[in-house]
This record gives C-alpha cells, sequence and structure tokens, in this order.
C-alpha cells in the first residue's frame, strides 16, 4: 500500500532537490571569471544529465542492492525490486529519483574548485566516475545498510555522504590540477581573483538556502504520523536556524578581520550552516542548530584561508570549505549536540557528548568521516590521475587565458548584450603579477599589412574646434548629459572603460585575500565643441562630477584640426550639424 502524502512529499523534495543545480551554477558562475560563464553552465547542467543514465545503469545498484557490508552489486539498468530498503508507502521509482537527485548533487560540488582551467572533456569523465562508483560505495557504507550503518553512523541528509563527498574529491582535484594562471606569485603569495558576478552568486545562495529544505526535510522520505510530522518541522527549524547563525558568524569575523564585511566570504557562509546542519538536523535541538551555525561560520572563514594561504590549493568559490571541512565538522557534531537516542541495527545510540551521552556516537561519527575521506582520496587520486595521464585534466595555458567559454564551445562571451570578451580576455595575469597580451590564432608576421589611402587634403573652416573627454563615475552620467543637453550639447560618445586613478593604491579584502583594487569601471565621455566656449564646458562637467573624494574623474583637451561627417561630406563646422 503507497502513501498519498509520502509519495508526494518525496517528489516535491526531489523538485526541491533537482533544482539545487541552478543553485550551484548561479554560485560557481558569480564568483568565477566571465570568460568561464558559459563552461559553469555547461558543467553543471552535463554533470546532472551524464550522472542520471549512469546512476541507473551502475550506481542505485552499487548502493542498494544488498545489504553487504562494503558494496552492494552490480545491477544493470536497477531492475531489481529493492524491497528491503524502499521507505514504507513509497514506490520505488520515487525513491529512486529522490535518490538520484542526491548523487547529482555530491557531483556538482566539483566543478566548483576546479573552475576555470579544467578540461571540458575531463570534467565529464570523473563527473561520471563520481556518479558511478566513487559516491555510491560510501553512500552503501552509510544508507544502504553498510558496515557504516550497522555501526550506528547518523548522517542523517549527506554532511558526509553527499557534502564531505564532493568537497574531498574537489580537494584531490584542485591538487592534482594545480592553481590558476596568476594566482600565486612567484612569492607564492595568493592573489585575489575576484569572481565577475556577486549578484548572481547571491541568487544562487537564496535558491540552494531555499532548496535545502527538501534536501533535509525530504530526507524523512515520510509524512505519515504525528512523530514524523514533528520531525519535519523541526528539521526545517534546525535548518534555517543553523544557516542563518553561520551567515551572521562569518558577517562578523570578516568585518573584525577585513574591516568591513565580506561579502562572497558571507555567502559561504550561508551554505557552510547549510551543510554542518545536515548531518544532525534531526537530532539536535534549536540551540544545538545555532551553535553548529556558529561553529560553521568560524570553520569556513579560517579554513578557506589556510587552504588558500597555507596549502596552496585554488579554490575559485570556495568549495573545499564548505562542502569539505564544514561536511567533516557537521558530522561530527552529531555525536556533540544529538539530544536524542535513536535505534539502528546494533542497539540504541546514546545522545551526544554534551548531552550525557558519552564519547560512543562522537567515536562512531569520527570513523565514518576518516573512512569516507580515505576512501575518496584513494579512489579521486586513481581517476584524477588516470584521466591526467590519457586526455589530459587541465586546458592548455592559451585556452586558459582566453576563458575556457571560447576555447571549449565556441562561445564568444556569455553576455554579448552587455560586455566584449575583448577586454577581458586580452590580457591575462602571469605568475609575476604582470599583464600578458593573448594573441589571436593568426601569427603577427603573417597578418595583412595596414594600407592607407592617400586622399585631396581638405581644409576646415576657420572656426576652432576642440575635443573633450571626460573620465567619470558611471553614476553621475545622466547628470551630466541633461546638463550638457541645457547648454546646446547633444551630440557625444560614450564608452564604458576600465582604469584606475590614485584609487590604485587603495588595498580592499576578497576572500581573506588583499586586493589592490584597480581596473575600475568608469564611463569616457567625448564631446567636441566649436561655439560653445571650452571653459563653460569644463565649469559644467567640474559643478556636476565634484564630490571632494578621489575618482570625481578627470578632464582632458584637445585641439581637433577638421571634422568630416561621412554620409555628406561636409567639413568643418557643418559636419557638427545634423540638421537636413
Amino acid at each position: 500500500m503507497y502513501s498519498s502524502s509520502s509519495t508526494l512529499w518525496v517528489l516535491i523534495a526531489t523538485a526541491l532537490v533537482f533544482f539545487m543545480q541552478a543553485g550551484f551554477a548561479m554560485v560557481e558562475g558569480g564568483l568565477t571569471r566571465a570568460k568561464n560563464a558559459g563552461n559553469i553552465i555547461m558543467k553543471n547542467l552535463m554533470d546532472f544529465a551524464i550522472g542520471t543514465p549512469i546512476y541507473w545503469l551502475f550506481g542505485f545498484g552499487i548502493m542498494f542492492a544488498t545489504n553487504n557490508a562494503f558494496i552492494g552489486a552490480i545491477d544493470f539498468l536497477s531492475q531489481g525490486a529493492y524491497t528491503d530498503i524502499l521507505p514504507a508507502g513509497v514506490p520505488k521509482y520515487a525513491f529512486f529519483i529522490f535518490q538520484t537527485v542526491f548523487c547529482a548533487t555530491a557531483a556538482t560540488i566539483v566543478s566548483g574548485a576546479m573552475a576555470e582551467r579544467t578540461k571540458f572533456l575531463a570534467y565529464c569523465m570523473y563527473s561520471a566516475a563520481i556518479s558511478a562508483v566513487v559516491y555510491p560505495i560510501s553512500g552503501h557504507w552509510i544508507w544502504g545498510g553498510g558496515w557504516l550503518a550497522q555501526l550506528g553512523f547518523h548522517d542523517f541528509a549527506g554532511s558526509t555522504a553527499v557534502h564531505m563527498v564532493g568537497g574531498v574529491a574537489s580537494f584531490v582535484g584542485a591538487k592534482i590540477l594545480g592553481p590558476r594562471i596568476g594566482k600565486y606569485d612567484e612569492n607564492g603569495k595568493s592573489r585575489a581573483i575576484p569572481g565577475h558576478n556577486l549578484t548572481n552568486a547571491a541568487l544562487g545562495v537564496f535558491i540552494l538556502w531555499f532548496c535545502w529544505f527538501g534536501f533535509n526535510g525530504g530526507s524523512t522520505v515520510s509524512a505519515e504520523g504525528d512523530a514524523t510530522l514533528a520531525t519535519l518541522g523541526s528539521i526545517f527549524f534546525t535548518t534555517n536556524l543553523a544557516a542563518a547563525t553561520a551567515t551572521v558568524a562569518v558577517m562578523i569575523i570578516t568585518w573584525v578581520r577585513y574591516k568591513k564585511p565580506d561579502v562572497s566570504m558571507t555567502l559561504n557562509g550561508s551554505l557552510a550552516g547549510l551543510v554542518a546542519i545536515t548531518a544532525g538536523t534531526d537530532l539536535v535541538t534549536p540551540v544545538g542548530a545555532a551553535a553548529i551555525g556558529i561553529i560553521a561560520g568560524f570553520i569556513v572563514v579560517f579554513g578557506i584561508e589556510f587552504i588558500d594561504k597555507v596549502l596552496k590549493v585554488d579554490d575559485p568559490v570556495g568549495a573545499i570549505g564548505v562542502h569539505g571541512m564544514c561536511g567533516a565538522a557537521g558530522t561530527l557534531m552529531v555525536g556533540l549536540f544529538s539530544a536524542t537516542e535513536y535505534s539502528y541495527a546494533g542497539g540504541t545510540m546514546p545522545k551526544g557528548l554534551f548531552y550525557g551521552g558519552g564519547l560512543q556516537l562522537l567515536g562512531v561519527e569520527a570513523i565514518g568521516v576518516f573512512s569516507v575521506i580515505a576512501w575518496v582520496t584513494v579512489s579521486m587520486t586513481i581517476i584524477f590521475t588516470l584521466i591526467n595521464k590519457t586526455i589530459g585534466l587541465r586546458a592548455s595555458r592559451e585556452d586558459e587565458i582566453m576563458g575556457l567559454d571560447i576555447s571549449e564551445h565556441g562561445l564568444e562571451t556569455a553576455y554579448a548584450d552587455f560586455v566584449s570578451s575583448d577586454y577581458v580576455n586580452t590580457f591575462a595575469l602571469t605568475a609575476t603579477g604582470k599583464e600578458e597580451p593573448v594573441t589571436g590564432t593568426v601569427p603577427i608576421d603573417k597578418a595583412l599589412p595596414v594600407q592607407i589611402l592617400t586622399a585631396k587634403t581638405s581644409t576646415a573652416s576657420d572656426i576652432k574646434f576642440t575635443k573633450i573627454e571626460i573620465i567619470m563615475k558611471q553614476n553621475k552620467f545622466e547628470a551630466l548629459k541633461n546638463a550638457l543637453d541645457k547648454v546646446g550639447i547633444t551630440g557625444m560618445t560614450v564608452s564604458n572603460v576600465l582604469g584606475y586613478g590614485l584609487q590604485g593604491g587603495r588595498t580592499e579584502f576578497y576572500r581573506g585575500i588583499e586586493v589592490e583594487t584597480h581596473l575600475l569601471p568608469k564611463v569616457k565621455v567625448e564631446i567636441v565643441v566649436s561655439k560653445i566656449p571650452v571653459r563653460t564646458v569644463i565649469d559644467i562637467v567640474k559643478k556636476v562630477l565634484y564630490t571632494g573624494n578621489i575618482g570625481d574623474g578627470k578632464i582632458f583637451i584637445y585641439d581637433v584640426e577638421n571634422i568630416v561627417k561621412v554620409r555628406t561630406g561636409e567639413e568643418g563646422y557643418e559636419a557638427l550639424q545634423d540638421v537636413e
């Protein structure tokens, strides 16, 4: 007899967990550079699309087919009935798709840590391997009746089974892959490479936070009975509370350490709290959940700094700290904060250490964490090494500098109407901190020579022409345009540019790393005047742009020899007029 409420709840939770793929895509894309945004999207799409049939062909059977201690069985196409592991009242394929989206989550975590320098084909291969073997085997130990389950190991929704597996795989892959070009200088000092779109990253975090209610709540795989419904409410509450306290903790920590609250690190803090609470969300009290969130906040800040500055492992999005470290810590904290006894195959597990249960639960949780770390480290080292020795794991230097969007997918830019890849890809930061130009596919010595066509010299009118070039803040443009329009200047050329002046010496922090502020977004306005006095224009510009702060802008004045209107052939003053 199937339960309508339980089946519907499992399927709704499945849909929420699936939507986490969108959240990961936004977070990873936002915290990396624009020239790789399309590649990030493609990887997040394909790890789910590849992982789904792979998990159907092999993974689900390896994870659930039997109650053997170490591995399930090869059940091609997952044809078994699986009656021993199905939740009460939930049909096989409802449970199957629920497990599939969890598998996809473990695989997608890896893409962020290895972003911006991994070959797309290599990514597809190791993502398939994670879904086929790595995740299902450790998942069998925890959720498939394996040896950890028989010891009483508790990982309710996957702090270890999903997140730590992805985090450890991320660490191994990023270590073998090596850092991005320019990430560390010749002395090994870490250099900040800010993400291109924090708005997208924030949207991704909100999506993940929302979907986590399905991730954790759906792991009840039931919506029957008062006890289950009470547990479900508690899970929602503790999940949200841990995320919130972790977020606040990271904001305060970064505010103290970096003198300003760090946006990207605080976003990571939200995810850190969600990852940490996932293992014990069904066993802890609200006080325990709040404490777990705060501890996770400290772990993610100092963990990301340690990985970057001490271990010299380049993780663009902080996946190792968020999922690896906080996944492990969250599981261990079940042994500290569990306020409830629970039954398992070998008997009843006592409460956590802080609730008078002694060290038994903490010891079992530690065994599980370190066993899974060992398994993932060994298996992923073998997989990454085999890929590296065959097709190669890392993109070429030229491809990395140009960006994986163009080199791997033929995509000029993921933001066609907003930014050209020309200025994004023209220069790359080398290990010495210098800008290195990127040449095209045609060697310079073989490029077509420039042919200068001479024409009869024309003489302009006797009126003097002056070009005025203004470099200014973007938010002042509309005010300037309106002011110039009032004195009769209606024609101008406007460009979005990047540059810096005195601001280049100001030091800020991005994810705990010093950032020398440079290449700030500015607007360049170019106008040519004749009868309107130049001093009048200068006075208007100064009045509109002045704030008294560094960065108000600059005005450059040039003499213009002549002006030619292409459409009519008019020269001089007449060329400036738009009257037919």
